[in-house]
């Protein structure tokens, strides 16, 4: 395959292909070297095999004209049956090796992909088509497998063939094998050219077939599915994949008909110059230059000749055709994650620990930095982004206190919160733990330290327990209960059939608001972070289910710091701190009765909350 590969001319490559591309390929099957060498050794014998047949039929042939003894007809043909069986032995041995390979090649592509990706920063997921990413793990990853398998095995058998072939029908006959190799340049030429075409059509198809495993996954999803009802659309929804279905399936005809007409010609070719063959032979046999046999043997050979130079020309479609599904994979490993774990981390200090934002500047990353143009579907990247959201912002929340962030919508408050876990990392300032810094600790540490609870509530489509377990795989049905009754959700849990192995559905849309809200705190509480966030947490809860949660974060944060995001001003009037931001900056801080005293922007937020919840009244 590398002298395949290094046959390729640079203006063979389809558009857009990487040089470096072959090169990494071989570095990447690194690991699966030695059951390479076992399957190219098995390979280059079952070529030989398919050799050495048709000079055992010439043989025959020979025997029978020279009205030779029958047991040398039997016996030769002993050995075809013998040879037969080998190859068919060899055979099952190769397709063994190869799946092991390929199988396994899968494995290592699918598991860098799906490794990479955990380590992407959040920005990278607000930005990416899901179905795009999924095309990337599940279609190119099997478009990259293929090279290992059929391609690598038909390439090594097609070449070995090839040339024993070549060597064997020039020492029975130079003239036949000169005049079979005059159409050899018409298997030659149009393979450049399919070669490159092929490929183009190859991308072309994995970018629809992304599209369309996009659209599948957000409508096909709870809350996608409910907004395709509610704006009445499931008609237009249905034009607009079969517009995508239709241009793949119209790739698919050209690229099946494309093949179809370079292997009809090819075929062609092949079976005019075996004509060439029986009447150059022939004629030679009648006049006695050459034995019957070896004509036979010829064209048996010829086979072998032009056999392997068709499969060949196809086999450099599927090596440019493979190497774009590598491409794409590539592609995705080769964007650096933003966030990094330093090789040698601080430890998490012990006991409760205080939350320190000091002068912490901050600007969400560009597009370019973060997420690809074929990943999100569009041609170009936006090119928005990088203008600093946060300036200068310091505060300290001291161990087992609450502070609590108030503000205009799209003031900076969750962007502050997600920079605690690093989902994001500060362009300057630091942000400290007990004073150690969060970029010099661990991701494990971090995570068992800090724990957050988001307005949306996510849940996995899967059991309580393992939604639960999630946060503490180690965890006992025990310590599930108890943090399940502390949610104030054991009445409920006990109340379901299954009990703790009921499934949620799809991000617990099983559930009701208030319910799915207090199992992310059961969550929350098994993980027993020393560190809590709450982001909104009570934000779209009806008055019912909003005391039903209140009462169980009153328990979660009870002993913990924590950092309190409201949207009602009157759940956090207890806080110990309240900071009020606006624009990227902390304008106010200071206790619930000082901040009223002031008359500042909390007294006029404070007052035009209560005005409209008096006249909702």
């Amino acid at each position: 395959m590398r002298g395949m590969a290094r046959s390729m001319g640079r203006t063979d490559l389809p558009k857009g292909l990487r040089k470096g591309t072959i090169r990494r390929v071989f570095t990447f099957s690194r690991r699966h070297r030695p059951r390479l060498v076992i399957f190219l050794m098995l390979t280059v014998v079952s070529a030989v095999l398919g050799v050495s047949s048709p000079l055992l039929a010439g043989q025959v042939v020979d025997a029978i004209v020279g009205r030779e003894q029958v047991s040398v007809v039997v016996w030769l043909a002993v050995a075809i049956a013998g040879l037969a069986i080998i190859g068919a032995g060899l055979g099952v041995a190769e397709r063994w090796q190869s799946a092991r390979i390929g199988e396994g090649l899968i494995y290592d592509l699918r598991r860098a992909v799906f490794e990479h990706v955990q380590r992407m920063p959040v920005a990278f997921f607000t930005r990416t088509r899901t179905g795009a990413l999924v095309s990337r793990l599940n279609n190119d990853v099997m478009g990259a497998q293929r090279a290992f398998t059929s391609t690598l095995s038909g390439l090594v058998t097609n070449v070995i063939q090839l040339v024993l072939s070549l060597a064997v029908m020039m020492t029975l006959s130079w003239q036949v094998t000169a005049l079979a190799l005059v159409l050899l340049p018409v298997f030659v030429l149009p393979a450049r050219r399919m070669g490159r075409k092929m490929a183009d059509l190859q991308r072309e198809a994995s970018t629809l077939n992304a599209s369309m495993t996009t659209q599948m996954a957000e409508r096909f999803s709870a809350p996608g599915a409910t907004l395709v009802k509610l704006f009445g659309r499931p008609d237009a929804e249905a034009v607009e994949f079969g517009d995508r279905a239709g241009r793949v399936r119209d790739i698919g005809v050209r690229t099946a008909m494309a093949t179809r007409w370079f292997m009809t010609s090819l075929q062609l070719v092949s079976a005019l110059a075996q004509a060439l063959v029986y009447g150059l032979g022939g004629y030679l046999a009648l006049t006695g230059d050459l034995a019957p046999g070896t004509v036979v043997a010829l064209a048996l050979l010829l086979t072998r000749l032009y056999g392997p130079l068709t499969a060949l020309a196809n086999v450099r479609v599927d090596v440019m055709t493979a190497l774009v599904s590598f491409e794409r994979v590539f592609e995705v490993l080769d964007l650096p994650p933003m966030i990094a774990e330093k090789p040698s981390p601080r430890p998490v200090p012990a006991g409760p620990l205080s939350v320190e934002f000091d002068a912490v500047r901050f600007a969400y990353p560009a597009a370019e930095k973060v997420s690809l143009a074929s990943l999100e579907e569009v041609a170009v990247l936006d090119q928005r982004g990088g203008e600093e959201v946060l300036h200068g912002v310091s505060f300290r929340a001291e161990p087992g206190r609450m502070v609590a962030l108030v503000g205009s919508s799209g003031a900076g408050k969750s962007t502050i919160a997600s920079l605690i876990p690093r989902l994001y990392d500060v362009d300057s300032g630091a942000i400290r733990l007990s004073g150690v810094d969060v970029r010099d600790v661990s991701f494990d540490d971090l995570r068992g330290a800090v724990g957050v609870v988001t307005q949306d509530g996510h849940l996995f489509h899967d059991t309580i327990r393992a939604n639960l377990a999630y946060a503490r795989p180690e965890a006992t049905d025990d310590d599930i209960w108890h943090a399940i009754r502390q949610a104030r959700l054991g009445k409920l849990v006990e109340s379901l059939p299954d009990g703790l192995d009921t499934v949620v559905g799809e991000r617990g849309y099983r559930l009701s608001g208030g319910e799915r809200q207090r199992l992310t705190i059961a969550r929350l509480l098994l993980a027993q972070p020393r560190v809590v966030i709450l982001d909104e947490a009570t934000a779209h809860l009806d008055s019912e289910s909003e005391v039903a949660v209140q009462e169980a974060l009153a328990t979660a944060l009870e002993g913990r710091t924590a950092l309190v995001i409201a949207h009602r001003l009157s759940t956090i009037r207890a806080a110990d701190q309240i900071l009020v931001v606006e624009a990227g900056e902390i304008v106010e801080r200071g206790s619930h009765d000082e901040l009223l005293a002031t008359g500042g922007r909390y007294a006029e937020l404070y007052r035009t909350q209560f005005a409209e919840e008096d006249a909702a009244a």
